[in-house]
């Protein structure tokens, strides 16, 4: 693993917005709850309910990201990390369930020397670039 690459946790600030179709009866029962001061919001009662049925699940995503060697939170991959990964000869297989970045200062050369594959189960975050050098390796 690349020495200057970064993690962080879901806490991080960094959200991803999604859309939501949801019927009138649901949206309207959501409306009561929040009106009944359970939730802040909307998003809020979205969001709770979300972290709920992941909580429920808790166990199956443990062993799923064990079993996979998956990385949990955000990882930032930088010039320096993979000028350092390309030094030792490191070809690296990102495995991430939250964000993936790489940085403004990677060269899509350099992505090509140093990253075999890209799996990110929520987002990845480079340029169009590199996105378009590396699309054979993510998955």
């Amino acid at each position: 693993m690349p020495r200057r690459a970064s993690t962080a946790n879901e806490k991080s600030g960094e959200m991803e917005k999604i859309t939501v179709n949801l019927g009138y009866v649901d949206l309207g029962r959501i409306d009561l709850l929040v009106r009944e001061g359970f939730y802040s919001n909307r998003a809020d009662f979205i969001r709770t309910a979300i972290r709920n049925q992941i909580e429920v699940h808790h166990s199956t995503v443990a062993q799923t990201i064990e079993r996979h060697t998956l990385e949990l939170g955000l990882r930032v991959f930088d010039k320096a990390a993979l000028e350092a990964a390309r030094a030792e000869g490191e070809r690296l297989h990102i495995k991430v369930i939250g964000l993936v970045r790489i940085a403004d200062d990677v060269t899509p050369d350099l992505a090509l020397a140093t990253i075999g594959s890209i799996t990110v189960l929520g987002a990845l975050q480079a340029s169009a670039k590199l996105k378009a050098a590396l699309a054979d390796r993510i998955r």
